[in-house]
Parts: C-alpha cells; structure tokens; sequence
C-alpha cells in the first residue's frame, strides 16, 4: 500500500502516537501537498447540537436522506464522460437544437402577433364605420358592438367569469354565491 493512499480512524491515530516513527511518517504524509484533506465537513449546514432529538439522537434531514439515496443508488446511471471530440459533438448538436425551438417559438410568435394586429385592425375599421345607426353615448357603429357581444359564452353551462379564480388546495371564503344574478 502505498504511503499516500490511505484512511485513517482516530483510534489508529490514538495506537499510532505511541509509536514514534509510525507518527514522523504520518505527519510527512498528512503535510504532503499530494494529500487531500483526511478530516471533511458534515454534510449538513446545521451544528450537531441543533440537530438532536429529545432522547439525544441526531435528527437526519430527510431531504439530506434523498440526495444520498438518488446519488449513490445503484440503479442511477453514472454521469456521462464524454472524450473531447464527443463533448464538442454533443454540445454542438444541443446548441443547434436550441437554436430550432428558438427560431420555431419566434415564428409561432410572429403567427400569433400578426393575427392579434390583424383582430386589432378590423376592429379599428368597425369602430370607425359609420353607418349612421350610432346612438347617442354608444361609440362606433352597430357593427362593431355586435362584433365584440358575448352572446352564447356561457350556454355550454360553464362557470361565469366573475368566479374564475385560481385553483387551490382549499375552497375560497364564500365557495358559491346561489342569489347571483347577471
């Protein structure tokens, strides 16, 4: 076994002190820069004494629980190491993809911008025909405010607008208003 490849448990470091050339040589190894640190960190942020339970055991954080079981269960697939010229191919086959959705979401975009204006133009038109039906205090033709009724939008027996809220885990403060009229 070679001298920079090892584990150390402090009851060997303990057995080792006696000794005193088994410690010179450990000493050596642990201050040789070709040694990364022995001792690390906890996983956890959170002081030990913060941790424990009332019967003085340590709590585990469950979400500490996770990431340990998702990164060392043997079913996960190793992460991908790819060569140089692979990596080079792979990122450039990704960052052409990239590039399609962008272009392909820029144009559905175009699409879409390009009807709303269109909506918008002839609305415009209706509004400023004048048919001579305007009646006074209503503006723009009779045209247009057929154009923008909402006959028919709650025939299929859908809820009305005016109780459209978001969907949530718990009812609202008042759950349905039966005297409500249109």
């Amino acid at each position: 076994m070679s001298m920079n490849h090892f584990s150390i448990c402090s009851h060997q470091i303990v057995s080792l002190q006696s000794n005193s050339l088994a410690m010179k040589i450990l000493m050596k190894t642990i201050n040789s820069p070709r040694v990364s640190t022995i001792w690390t960190r906890g996983f956890s942020a959170t002081t030990p004494w913060q941790n424990k339970k009332k019967n003085n055991q340590l709590k585990i954080d469950p979400r500490v629980t996770l990431i340990r079981y998702h990164m060392q269960h043997p079913i996960m697939p190793r992460p991908l190491r790819f060569g140089r010229s692979r990596a080079l191919r792979h990122w450039t086959i990704a960052r052409a993809w990239d590039v399609w959705e962008k272009r392909k979401k820029r144009q559905v975009d175009l699409e879409l911008q390009r009807q709303y204006q269109s909506i918008q133009m002839a609305l415009e038109a209706l509004r400023n025909f004048d048919d001579g039906s305007a009646v006074d205090g209503k503006e723009g033709s009779r045209l247009y405010r057929i154009a923008l009724e909402k006959k028919g939008v709650y025939s299929t027996g859908s809820i009305p607008i005016e109780y459209a809220r978001l969907q949530t885990d718990t009812p609202g403060a008042t759950p349905w208003d039966h005297d409500w009229k249109r």
